[in-house]
């Protein structure tokens, strides 16, 4: 079909601007095809960068976590270990305990042997050999104490069963017995043996300030008893145990001062010596 040559020559004249229009058209096309993938893979950036973070905080709690969990397994070997040696020192001090009593029983046996040949025995009765306990009393100071009468077989038979709860680690009991017999004979021969007794109990319980009370009545009480020493010698030892050392100290001296020719007055020079000497 042919145009009229007016027509051929307007579209001729147009056509460049129709070709211009249409190259436009496709770069603007391309141009936002571009702009909309470009969006796109920074939005897929920022995900990755956002999941890159939540997987490093994810990767640090779980380093957290896992530090956390070698520590306690750490302080989980070392609190065994902990308790393995502390059974070992409560066996060791069980051991010790048990071998201080052995040997405190032995020496009250062997301390109450001696001391029954120096107390009265009632007329008739025979002298025990083998009973058990106290600490040597020998004639007193300038003044030798007063010899005590006989005990009559029903008071002897009380202190006896008093002595007995204490030769046995009864030391409630012995305590209580001794306070009977204290109540029933408070002038009797044995009385000041009685109060004396009281007071190792305490001491044997280390119930220091309770065993100085009880040898002090002893020295107010019957300050001539052949026990009057060996009280003195039982509150330095209190003191010694409560940490006093001036006053044991001070005791010990009075000791050698009151009764410089008694067992407990050498026992108090060797005492003092070992506290020169540092030693307990």
């Amino acid at each position: 079909m042919q145009y009229p040559a007016a027509i051929r020559n307007r579209l001729k004249g147009r056509f460049p601007l129709f070709l211009f229009l249409l190259t436009a058209a496709q770069a603007h096309a391309g141009l936002f095809s571009d702009d909309v993938a470009r969006q796109k893979i920074d939005d897929q950036e920022q995900e990755i960068q956002q999941l890159k973070a939540k997987l490093e905080d994810i990767d640090t709690r779980l380093k957290r976590i896992e530090s956390a969990q070698i520590e306690m397994a750490s302080k989980f070997q070392d609190q065994g270990s902990e308790s393995a040696a502390m059974r070992g020192k409560m066996e060791e001090m069980q051991h010790s305990i048990d071998d201080t009593q052995k040997r405190q029983k032995d020496f009250y046996l062997d301390l109450d042997t001696r001391l029954r040949k120096l107390e009265p025995q009632p007329s008739g009765a025979a002298t025990p050999m083998n009973s058990p306990a106290p600490t040597v009393v020998s004639p007193v100071a300038t003044t030798a104490p007063a010899a005590e009468a006989p005990a009559p077989s029903a008071e002897q038979g009380d202190y006896d069963a008093s002595f007995g709860k204490f030769k046995i680690g009864d030391y409630n009991g012995a305590i209580s017995g001794f306070s009977d017999y204290l109540k029933k004979y408070p002038n009797g021969s044995l009385s000041a043996s009685a109060q004396y007794w009281i007071g190792n109990a305490y001491f044997a319980m280390r119930d220091f300030e309770k065993a100085i009370a009880a040898q002090r009545r002893v020295i107010s009480k019957f300050p001539d008893s052949t026990k009057a020493p060996d009280a003195l010698i039982n509150i330095a030892s209190s003191e010694q145990e409560l940490g006093r050392m001036k006053a044991a100290k001070s005791t010990l001296k009075s000791v050698i001062e009151k009764y410089p020719s008694s067992e407990a007055a050498a026992k108090a020079k060797r005492r003092l010596e070992e506290l020169k000497q540092g030693k307990r």
